[in-house]
C-alpha cells in the first residue's frame, strides 16, 4: 500500500530516466570510423588493367602471319580483301589479349592471389571495382573477338574455325578461371606458346591465304617462345607471391634459378631459329638489331635482385618481341 507522500507525487513530473546510448552495430558491411575509404576506379585504372604493355604479344604473330600470306597471295584482286582480312586477324589477337588480362584481374581478385602481389593494385583486389564488373567487361572483349572471328569464317568459309575460336576464349578464360585454373598448375606457358604463338601465326596464315607454309610454323615457334619468356620473366617478379597464395606457376615448381635460365633460353632461341630466314630473305639478318633489347634483359633477369629490376626487363622483353615480329615481318613481305 503507497504512503501518503507517495500518493502525492504526481507521475507525469519524475523525469523520464536516461537512455543508454545506442550501440553502433558490427554487422559485417558497415565501414569502421576511421578506416580509409575504398579506392575508385579511374580511367587510368581500367587502362592499367588492360595492362597494354602486354599487347606487343597480339601483334607480333599477326604481322609474322601477314607477312607470309602475303608472300604467298599471287592473285592480286584478293589483295584488298587480303588486308581487311589482316585487320580482322589483329582484331581477334588484341581483343582476346584484353580480355584475357581483365580475366585474370577478376579471377586472381576473388581468389586473393593479387593480395600479395608486388606492383600496381588490380581492380578487383583493391575493391575499386565490383568483380562482377570486370568479369563483364572481360566477357565484352571476349565477345568482340567473336564477332570479328565470324566475319573471317563468314567471308572465308572455313567454318571449322568457329571451333578454334571457342577453345581460344575458353582457354583464355580458364586460364586464371573456373575451379581448376590451369594456369595454377604450371601451364600458362603452354597456353601462351600454342596460343599467342603457333595458333596466332598459323591462324592468320590460313585465313589470309587457305595455306600454312613452312615459314608460318617456324615463324609462330620463334614468337611463342618469347611470349613464354614475356610470362616467365613476370611470374619471377611474383614468385615469392604466388607461392604465399597457393598459384603453383611454372617459376614456382622449379625454383628461381632455373626460371631466370629458362628465360634466357626462351628469349634468345627464336634468334637462332632466324637464320633459317636469313637464308632466304636477304633483310631478315635486320632483326638480330632486336638482340640489343633482348640480351640486356637477360642480363637484368640472371642479376636481379629487386622487383623494379624485373620490371624493366619486362618491358624489354614486350620490346623484343615487337621489335622481332614487326621486323622479320617485313624482311619476308618486302
Amino acid at each position: 500500500m503507497a504512503t501518503p507522500r507517495q500518493q502525492r507525487i504526481d507521475p507525469k513530473t519524475v523525469p523520464a530516466p536516461k537512455k543508454a546510448p545506442a550501440k553502433k552495430s558490427g554487422r559485417p558491411g558497415g565501414r569502421p570510423p576511421g578506416a580509409a575509404p575504398l579506392p575508385t576506379a579511374t580511367l587510368g585504372g581500367w587502362i592499367g588493367a588492360a595492362r597494354l604493355q602486354t599487347l606487343p604479344l597480339a601483334i607480333a604473330p599477326v604481322a609474322l602471319g601477314t607477312s607470309v600470306a602475303y608472300l604467298h597471295t599471287h592473285v592480286p584482286e584478293d589483295i584488298g580483301w587480303h588486308w581487311l582480312r589482316a585487320l580482322l586477324c589483329l582484331a581477334v589477337a588484341l581483343f582476346l589479349q584484353v580480355g584475357v588480362n581483365f580475366a585474370n584481374d577478376y579471377s586472381d581478385g576473388v581468389r586473393g592471389t593479387d593480395k600479395h602481389r608486388v606492383g600496381p593494385a588490380r581492380l578487383t583486389a583493391s575493391g575499386a571495382v565490383r568483380p562482377r564488373t570486370v568479369l563483364i567487361v572481360a566477357f565484352v572483349f571476349f565477345a568482340l573477338a567473336a564477332v570479328a572471328g565470324l566475319v573471317i569464317v563468314y567471308r572465308t568459309e572455313y567454318w571449322w574455325l568457329i571451333a578454334v575460336g571457342a577453345v581460344a576464349i575458353a582457354a583464355a578464360y580458364f586460364y586464371t578461371g573456373g575451379k581448376k585454373p590451369y594456369g595454377y598448375y604450371g601451364l600458362g606457358e603452354v597456353f601462351v606458346f600454342l596460343f599467342f604463338g603457333l595458333v596466332a601465326t598459323v591462324g592468320t596464315t590460313f585465313a589470309l591465304s587457305g595455306d600454312i607454309p613452312t615459314e608460318s610454323w617456324l615463324a609462330g615457334v620463334a614468337i611463342g617462345l618469347i611470349a613464354c619468356a614475356v610470362l616467365v620473366v613476370n611470374n619471377i617478379r611474383d614468385r615469392a607471391q604466388d607461392k604465399l597464395a597457393g598459384k603453383r606457376t611454372l617459376t614456382v615448381l622449379i625454383g628461381d634459378l632455373p626460371s631466370r635460365i629458362a628465360y634466357g633460353v626462351l628469349l634468345l632461341a627464336p634468334f637462332g631459329i632466324l637464320v633459317f630466314f636469313t637464308l632466304l630473305f636477304e633483310n631478315a639478318y635486320l632483326v638480330y638489331f632486336a638482340l640489343l633489347a633482348a640480351v640486356p634483359a637477360v642480363g637484368i633477369v640472371l642479376s636481379a635482385k629487386t622487383p623494379g629490376e624485373l620490371i624493366v626487363a619486362l618491358r624489354l622483353t614486350t620490346l623484343t618481341a615487337l621489335l622481332f615480329g614487326l621486323g622479320l615481318g617485313w624482311a619476308i613481305a618486302f
